[in-house]
């Protein structure tokens, strides 16, 4: 056993780890005491995470996940593999078949090649084969192929992650700082069910200790179902900002859309405003797994907006 307590494991593969969620479940995974590998092109993005572990215990390895040998490469010896990888957008050389699927094949199949014991692919919750939006449907493919190499992989489905340094709440409160207004995309009707990253970590942590966990689908997704609108106003009422909610109607918002996909870094694709069609939130029918099988207990929106949010209340 070690340190923590949980069943040991000597070495785990973390595909996204210097990602939002990575970088909270880097913190988890050094408690137990584990060496880290995490495939990389930006090497120093690791730099930061090394303070979480000892001396060589996270190690950033060079890969090129497009590069099947390199991939083998950064499977090779793990115990267990985590695939966190995924946008939200597409680039000119970044497509979700690209990232979504064909990634999510390729290390499935050095996994098995490899021979380790797990394989966890992060998907999306509203995964679906039939889904309008194109992110949702490569979301599903990407679970698809990752079963084909690997049958027993445990697939997590969250909603809207939420926490320090997420981009959802901070983003716009962010906007919040400079802008008159917030738009409320078909009228901010859509609903969601945030879940906090520091569960969703736990959640990865229980799967990998626990074998009868493993081999399942798992909807991540917290206590509460609020709409759109209803997360503006909870997070300006802990900012304190003072702007507009302006509702935007479907066509108008597909219109902006086209325009923003030519940014950079666009704050909205005529995809993602196809996507807030359709509610986010846990379907009860559906018979996957949830946190509670998971033995998590949801932690709420009230308790962790103003552990990170009241940074902005002096632009209010």
């Amino acid at each position: 056993m070690t340190r923590s307590g949980l069943h040991p494991l000597r070495q785990i593969t973390l595909f996204g780890g210097t990602g939002f969620i990575g970088r909270h479940l880097v913190r988890k995974l050094a408690e137990t005491g584990a060496r880290i590998i995490i495939p990389t092109r930006h090497p120093d993005l690791v730099l930061p995470l090394k303070t979480c572990g000892d001396v060589g215990q996270i190690v950033a390895l060079p890969t090129n996940i497009r590069h099947e040998s390199a991939v083998a490469r950064a499977c090779a010896g793990s115990d267990a593999v985590i695939n966190l990888i995924g946008i939200l957008y597409e680039k000119k050389n970044q497509s979700f078949q690209c990232l979504h699927v064909e990634t999510a094949a390729r290390i499935a199949r050095q996994v098995h090649d490899a021979g380790a014991s797990q394989y966890i692919q992060m998907s999306s919750l509203g995964a679906s084969p039939n889904a309008a939006a194109a992110y949702a449907r490569s979301k599903f493919a990407g679970e698809e192929a990752a079963r084909t190499f690997f049958p027993h992989a445990t697939i997590l489905r969250p909603s809207i992650v939420f926490g320090a340094e997420d981009q959802f709440f901070n983003l716009f409160a962010r906007m919040a700082q400079f802008a008159p207004a917030l738009p409320l995309i078909g009228g901010g009707q859509t609903r969601f069910q945030p879940v906090y990253v520091g569960d969703v970590a736990a959640a990865v942590m229980n799967i990998l200790q626990n074998a009868n966990l493993q081999g399942r689908t798992y909807a991540l997704a917290g206590s509460e179902i609020a709409s759109f609108s209803d997360l503006m106003q909870k997070m300006l009422s802990v900012t304190g900002q003072k702007v507009a909610l302006v509702p935007v109607p479907w066509a108008i918002a597909y219109l902006k859309a086209f325009f923003l996909e030519w940014m950079p870094h666009p704050l909205l694709t005529r995809d993602q405003v196809t996507l807030l069609k359709t509610d986010n939130v846990l379907d009860i029918a559906s018979g996957i797994g949830t946190l509670a099988d998971l033995g998590v207990t949801p932690v709420t929106l009230d308790l962790a907006l103003p552990s990170y949010l009241t940074r902005f209340r002096r632009a209010g």
